[in-house]
């Protein structure tokens, strides 16, 4: 395999050039995320036109130019694809180092739940279905910071990006056909804008164990979460080893500032906790202090549930919907999404935002048979057995659709 290894400054500003005009860009990312407090990028891969290389971020350095061309948005729509698989961490990585999302992104995963292909769908079950070759697996346990890289590693990795071209023809052929290409792109415009809220957002909420405090006890932990993102970005830790949840659960329980009694909680004793008790003690006060007015509260849900044996059925409805519409199941919707619009449905309020199986496509095609079926005008039935889907559904006899229809109801 013929590949430009693209290691200092000056190499990468003429590859970045000789790029920047091409019409297609498949791209990869190797990175470390499982001890830092970001993820860590160690290497890129990148097929476009002729060009084929691999670019060492360690000894190139500012890879910013890279992202700048992958988020321009000043290309005409059309004129450019950026191809990547799997692109939540590549979307995040173009975020963080270009403060934009991809323009023009293909996520071949997301378009592959769009034609009935799984989802989510691995690279090398597409790369099988789709062009018909195995990807090497010599490399899956490769340490991607260590240097120097041996030519089988960074061989395994080229192996990522160079049938990427042919999967985006192929696919978006299939999408078109399907008159898709919309869906597509609200789709992955929503992939990009949850992965870059997510980057922006404060998400003391998911702290573990905390769904239970009073209202100025979830302070305590939004200002716990503060500090110890804090101290997580500044030492590049994981934020959960600078300090566990279940301690910060624990310490917005007992609500005291006072380093002797933070000191005497179990697991705070330890040695990493010495220099910090002040700290800790500082976020609390700060927490007690905040006025009544402004503390969280938490969203206690909706007054009347949904049955379980109704959840059920309609998850099972959103399989059955899916596979008459050529969609992987899991790119509709899961059993959260069923029960929000349930509740949605069952129990309307003002101010309640639209679940996200009425929006958009999801809308068209789930939202409204959902709602159809919770008024009794749409059943499932056996159609076929011998069918690996078997289910379809039919109008409900009597239904108000159904005498609507009729001929000397008046309407076209």
């Amino acid at each position: 395999m013929n590949y430009d290894s693209i290691e200092t400054p000056s190499q990468f500003s003429d590859f970045c050039e000789a790029i920047a005009d091409e019409p297609v860009i498949g791209f990869d990312t190797e990175f470390v995320s499982e001890d830092c407090y970001r993820p860590e990028l160690c290497l890129l891969q990148v097929a476009a036109g002729k060009h084929l290389a691999v670019i060492d971020p360690y000894t190139v350095g500012d890879t910013k130019p890279f992202w700048d061309i992958l988020t321009d948005d000043t290309v005409e729509p059309g004129k450019r694809v950026v191809i990547a698989h799997a692109a939540r961490e590549e979307i995040r990585f173009a975020y963080r180092f270009a403060g934009r999302p991809i323009a023009g992104l293909f996520d071949t995963q997301l378009a592959a739940g769009f034609v009935g292909i799984e989802y989510p769908a691995s690279l090398a079950t597409l790369v099988q279905k789709l062009v018909g070759q195995t990807l090497p697996k010599g490399e899956t346990r490769t340490n991607w910071r260590h240097r120097p890289l041996t030519k089988d590693q960074l061989t395994y990795a080229l192996h990522d990006v160079t049938t990427l071209a042919q999967m985006h023809t192929k696919l978006i052929a299939d999408v078109k056909a399907l008159d898709r290409v919309a869906w597509l792109d609200e789709e992955t415009d929503r992939l990009q804008q949850k992965v870059i809220d997510a980057e922006e957002s404060e998400n003391w909420q998911r702290v573990s164990g905390s769904s239970g405090l009073k209202p100025r006890q979830l302070e305590i932990i939004r200002h716990l979460w503060r500090w110890r993102e804090e101290i997580a970005r500044s030492k590049d830790r994981l934020p959960r080893r600078v300090m566990r949840d279940d301690l910060m659960v624990e310490l917005a329980k007992r609500g005291s500032p006072d380093v002797k009694k933070i000191r005497n909680i179990r697991g705070m004793e330890r040695r990493g906790y010495n220099d910090q008790y002040e700290e800790i003690g500082d976020a609390i006060a700060a927490a007690l202090d905040v006025p009544d007015e402004q503390l969280p509260r938490r969203n206690r849900g909706r007054s009347r549930s949904a049955s379980p044996m109704l959840s059920q059925f309609l998850s099972t409805s959103i399989a059955c919907i899916s596979r008459q519409q050529k969609l992987a199941p899991a790119i509709v919707g899961n059993s959260d999404d069923v029960k929000e619009l349930l509740s949605y449905e069952l129990d309307p309020r003002r101010g309640t935002p639209t679940p996200s199986l009425l929006k958009g496509w999801r809308g068209d095609i789930v939202g409204t048979a959902f709602r159809k079926i919770l008024r009794g005008e749409l059943a499932i039935r056996v159609a076929d057995t011998s069918e690996q889907q078997p289910l379809e559904f039919v109008e409900c006899e009597g239904s108000p659709q159904r005498e609507e229809s009729e001929p000397d109801s008046g309407n076209a």
